[in-house]
């Protein structure tokens, strides 16, 4: 099974073969439900939907055209590379009215009746009836199609919808053999894509991981963002604007082209002010408000996309681009722009402690400091005064550090030196806030409430300690010379830590607080209720990096990675090779269990995690960084990057055993100073010995 790469359908070869010493009789029904087109619409407007449905039939195929007749220019198309024995198009002749896909009446009966579906539910169901010698073999070849037409060319007659891409969609794909190429064609695509960045570490986990499944995760998350899953209906929510910009963190490297068009895509739902709704949709790239907007950490999540793919590609031009807001082109204005509103709306919204104002939620949507939902069915986000000018996030203050000194960076590059000195004071400030206001005495505190108490302290009965401004804080290396940074992360290691990864806080919360919402409302050990939220365990591996703590940092990677959960696969309970959301925490009586696998900033973080904090190879502005953190143990490693068009070979030895340090590095066999590689030509090869020390 697979769906070929450029083309709108889902191809199936079927074989079947006689390995008895008589002939044999076999009948085979695929069988597929179509959808209406609006899932919503689809799963409750039944007084309209089940007077729409209408179908065409022909020899091999079984055409979806409900109201294709009006408003839609689009059918979907259930065909064989050969003609059936019978067909059904109405589900309840199928099915039968009392039956169901599990037992089917037609394949009780063995044979299908030849429905024609007028409303109700339409279905596409064949029969094939096969009869095969000893030692005899039969392919099938099945196709799920979708087909857009122009208005002008819809029908090729009264009623009769317009086949010629249907037939040649089926005509390239009707055949084993057509099948095979495209099945090798998608090899080869995907071979590519996931060559450029590889890693041979002498842990087949970690190989496995870096250069398969995570990459691939993380390209479906470029596809589907957080919109359907078995987790996510796919009606309603959309695209995230802060998932998004950390989504891209993890593809930017094999889709250049497409990240830079997600990030115009993004900037263009930003208000003017330089907030941003919390999410748009992906067809019309509009954004909406249904859980509102002003989440505060938003703005500054479109400065970290736009920082990694200029440092991923050189691509400076990007910044010149005309970006509307609010997809309105009369306030176009270039990218930088919109980072500039980005960074001066973090500046410009501080609250008492002199912290960035938290407004509905940051990166933590279920902590609410300003909603104060108490009643059943209201949203947690967009109940109350939501905007409030006490309530302060510790997490958006290390944010700032780290992204308003990215955004300062990229200033000094473009010759800004004025407004880089200013981002620099501003990132200064904020940094001697977080220390002061936003430090608890073991840890960084995660907020101040709607009344300026403290959230995530140790005057607090439940809910003590947060993981997130603990690997935030500490990325953008506040505390790291004064040792605030590493007691942070003990204070993790002693109070968070579990066999099972990182829990989000501790102790949980036992009941609902008002105040909090959200967060509060989970059972304990579920979600942001002290859930092992697998987003941020890779910020932990970030900040245990950060200090040069190798050991630390792959024992966290590690606990939260598919491929060593793999062995608890009866605890864990989802897919061995992707990341999940969530995993219950120790509070939880299914501790160890995962929940929402696959479509979660997991996966780019992670990858981030192990790419760049742990093997070492970090874009920047002038060119790859080679700047390894790994376990002490790890004597050899050979890694393989794709940077700006150049093939990048590095061995790196590490005959001290030490966890980070780079004493030497040769480019082509010449000693250079320091650690970041020369820009090479695209196109060029390029090899590189890096010694630890």
């Amino acid at each position: 099974m697979l769906v070929p790469n450029g083309d709108n359908c889902l191809l199936l070869k079927l074989t079947v073969r006689n390995e008895s010493a008589e002939t044999q009789k076999v009948s085979l029904f695929p069988y597929v439900e179509f959808c209406l087109w609006d899932a919503m619409d689809d799963s409750s407007n039944f007084q309209r939907n089940f007077s729409t449905g209408e179908v065409e039939i022909e020899k091999n195929a079984l055409y979806h055209k409900t109201e294709y007749r009006e408003r839609r220019d689009h059918y979907a198309f259930l065909w064989s590379d050969r003609p059936y024995d019978g067909f059904d198009t109405a589900r309840d002749a199928f099915l039968g009215v009392y039956g169901s896909p599990a037992k089917p009446a037609a394949v009780l009966n063995g044979r299908c009746t030849g429905s024609h579906a007028h409303g109700w539910a339409p279905v596409g169901a064949m029969e094939f009836d096969l009869e095969l010698t000893p030692g005899e073999e039969k392919q099938l070849v099945l196709g799920l199609g979708y087909i857009e037409n122009p208005q002008e060319a819809k029908f090729v007659s009264p009623g009769v919808i317009n086949k010629a891409k249907a037939h040649a969609m089926m005509e390239k794909f009707g055949s084993p053999a057509a099948f095979d190429r495209a099945l090798e064609g998608l090899r080869k695509f995907w071979g590519d894509l996931l060559s450029g960045c590889t890693a041979e570490t002498g842990d087949e986990k970690v190989d496995r991981m870096v250069n398969i499944w995570n990459q691939y995760q993380c390209m479906v998350t470029f596809n589907m963002s957080r919109s359907a899953s078995y987790f996510e209906s796919g009606m309603g929510r959309g695209m995230g604007f802060r998932d998004s910009c950390q989504d891209l963190l993890g593809f930017v490297h094999m889709i250049p082209e497409k990240a830079r068009q997600r990030l115009l895509d993004i900037a263009a739902t930003q208000f003017p002010d330089g907030s941003a709704y919390h999410q748009y949709q992906p067809l019309t790239k509009k954004g909406n408000l249904a859980v509102g907007s002003g989440f505060n950490d938003a703005p500054l999540w479109l400065i970290a996309g736009t920082d990694a793919y200029i440092k991923e590609t050189g691509d400076f031009s990007i910044l010149m681009e005309q970006v509307p807001f609010d997809n309105d082109e009369s306030l176009s204005q270039p990218l930088m722009e919109h980072l500039r509103r980005s960074v001066t709306y973090t500046m410009t919204h501080l609250g008492p402690h002199k912290l960035p104002l938290i407004g509905r939620a940051d990166w933590n949507d279920c902590l609410n400091l300003n909603c104060f939902s108490a009643h059943p069915g209201e949203s947690f986000q967009i109940t109350g005064p939501s905007e409030g000018p006490v309530a302060e996030s510790v997490f958006i203050g290390g944010m700032f550090v780290k992204y308003g000194a990215a955004y300062a960076e990229l200033c000094r590059h473009l010759g800004h030196t004025e407004e880089a000195d200013k981002i620099s004071t501003a990132v200064a400030d904020m940094e001697q806030a977080v220390l002061t206001a936003g430090w608890d005495g073991e840890w960084f505190r995660r907020a101040y409430d709607a009344y300026g108490a403290p959230v995530g302290s140790k005057q607090c009965k439940e809910g003590q300690i947060f993981i997130e401004p603990q690997g935030m804080c500490v990325m953008a290396g506040i505390g790291k010379e004064t040792g605030e940074a590493a007691k942070a992360l003990k204070s993790v290691e002693a109070r968070l830590d579990t066999k099972y990864g990182i829990v989000l806080l501790q102790p949980a919360y036992t009941e609902y607080y008002l105040n909090l919402g959200e967060i509060s409302s989970y059972p304990p050990g579920y979600k942001e209720n002290a859930g092992i939220f697998c987003h941020n365990n890779p910020w932990i591996v970030c900040a245990e990096a950060e200090l040069g703590h190798g050991d630390r940092a792959f024992q966290v990677y590690k606990r939260t990675c598919p491929a060593y959960t793999e062995a608890i696969s009866e605890i864990h309970r989802t897919e061995p090779y992707v990341y999940s959301q969530m995993v219950a925490g120790i509070d939880a009586p299914s501790f160890g269990e995962a929940k929402n696998s696959w479509l979660t900033g997991t996966a780019a973080w992670t990858f981030l995690s192990i790419s760049q904090s742990i093997l070492g190879m970090q874009p920047t502005l002038s060119g790859l960084r080679i700047d390894p953190c790994v376990p002490a143990d790890w004597k050899r490693f050979t890694l393989h990057r794709r940077y700006r068009g150049a093939e990048y070979t590095v061995h790196v030895e590490n005959p001290k055993g030490v966890q980070k340090g780079v004493a030497a590095v040769t480019v082509d066999g010449k000693p250079i100073t320091g650690n970041v590689l020369p820009v090479a030509p695209a196109g060029s090869s390029v090899t590189v010995e890096v010694t630890l020390g």
